[in-house]
């Protein structure tokens, strides 16, 4: 016997596993009834290339090799085979991905072909850290991620002769590093990671930290945003499933600490939350800000808060590009504007570590 015509229908129950979803950003994640949470990419499959992982490979290949040094925490590095002038060191590019703080892997293709680039480019060792994910471990737990992974270069570097032998990629790393010349690099989330790591660290006495010094930072498309919406959020079409206004806000929810809202210093440091930003001691920065990004404003206000503090800023700007275009491959490949930008950036790093 059917229904009556206007018996109202229940909403359908999503079950992974035969526990049911209690949260989902769409395509990125699910959070179940137990708490676990289901990274299984859902979405348009044209997109799973980018995420696939790249194994290290210690034979060189385009100018490099590639070593994964498990740990706290793991952390990925780059050893392009190109030289400093004079045979010194080469500078240190301490990469955190991007991901809302909720998802992605340094191993991921979207990474490995722009960073691969970047440390010949340069050239400079590329370290790419594994950072916690969110909802399982909130904001802080990346900073401190960030911070440890720098405390790990720190006692590379101070290693004695020998003592790495057991550690053969450890080992190339503290041949290859010049640690007094660190500089932090961030995609997305990441860009909010440059700048409250770079805190972090500049609060403590420089000699706890000696030989390391964090010479510069590179936030590019920081994830900065206040609890309203920017003017650029509410008129700029998304164009690619990597970054949507449902992604942003579902993110930050399952990130930032229980009960704070965007205007947490932790995604808006321009805002009335955050220490002024007068106080703050930071490096000299590069900020990146793609043009038709959703949150090119409060990535632009945040450049002009730190000039206003009287910090040490340039501004990249990406013409036509949104949101982290230079991770897409294929669009940096086969498409000659994404390519130039692409190469603009590069050149751009390359200056910026040559300067500082």
């Amino acid at each position: 016997m059917a229904p009556p015509a206007n018996a109202q229908q229940q909403p359908q129950v999503q079950l992974v596993g035969g526990r049911k979803v209690v949260d989902e950003v769409s395509g990125w994640l699910r959070v179940l009834d137990d708490g676990s949470v289901d990274r299984t990419w859902t979405g348009p499959p044209e997109a799973l290339p980018l995420m696939e992982p790249v194994p290290p490979y210690a034979v060189p290949r385009d100018g490099h090799t590639l070593h994964d040094l498990p740990g706290e925490p793991n952390l990925r590095v780059y050893l392009p085979e190109a030289k400093a002038e004079g045979g010194a060191r080469l500078p240190v590019i301490l990469h955190l991905h991007g991901g809302g703080f909720c998802i992605s892997h340094p191993s991921w293709l979207m990474y490995h072909h722009f960073y691969a680039r970047l440390a010949c480019a340069v050239p400079a060792v590329v370290v790419a850290v594994e950072l916690p994910l969110a909802p399982e471990r909130r904001l802080p737990a990346h900073i401190d991620s960030g911070v440890a992974a720098l405390r790990r270069l720190r006692s590379i570097a101070l290693s004695e002769d020998g003592a790495l032998d057991d550690d053969p990629a450890a080992a190339l790393l503290r041949v290859a590093a010049d640690v007094s010349r660190v500089f932090l690099i961030g995609d997305s989330s990441g860009g909010n990671l440059v700048h409250l790591v770079a805190a972090r660290v500049a609060q403590d006495d420089a000699g706890s930290w000696a030989p390391l010094r964090v010479a510069g930072g590179i936030p590019i498309h920081p994830g900065f945003v206040r609890a309203t919406r920017s003017r650029s959020e509410l008129e700029t079409k998304a164009d690619s499933v990597f970054f949507t206004l449902d992604m942003l806000d579902k993110f930050l929810a399952l990130a930032l600490p229980e009960g704070a809202t965007k205007d947490h210093p932790f995604t808006c440091p321009m805002g009335p939350q955050a220490p002024p930003l007068e106080s703050v001691p930071l490096p000299p920065l590069l900020v990146s800000v793609a043009e038709n990004d959703l949150i090119r404003d409060t990535n632009l206000e945040y450049c002009n808060a730190l000039r206003a503090a009287g910090k040490e800023v340039e501004v990249l700007i990406n013409h036509g590009m949104s949101h982290s275009f230079y991770l897409n491959k294929y669009a940096v490949d086969m498409d000659p504007t994404t390519g130039e930008r692409a190469r603009e950036l590069i050149d751009a790093i390359k200056s910026f570590i040559s300067r500082h």
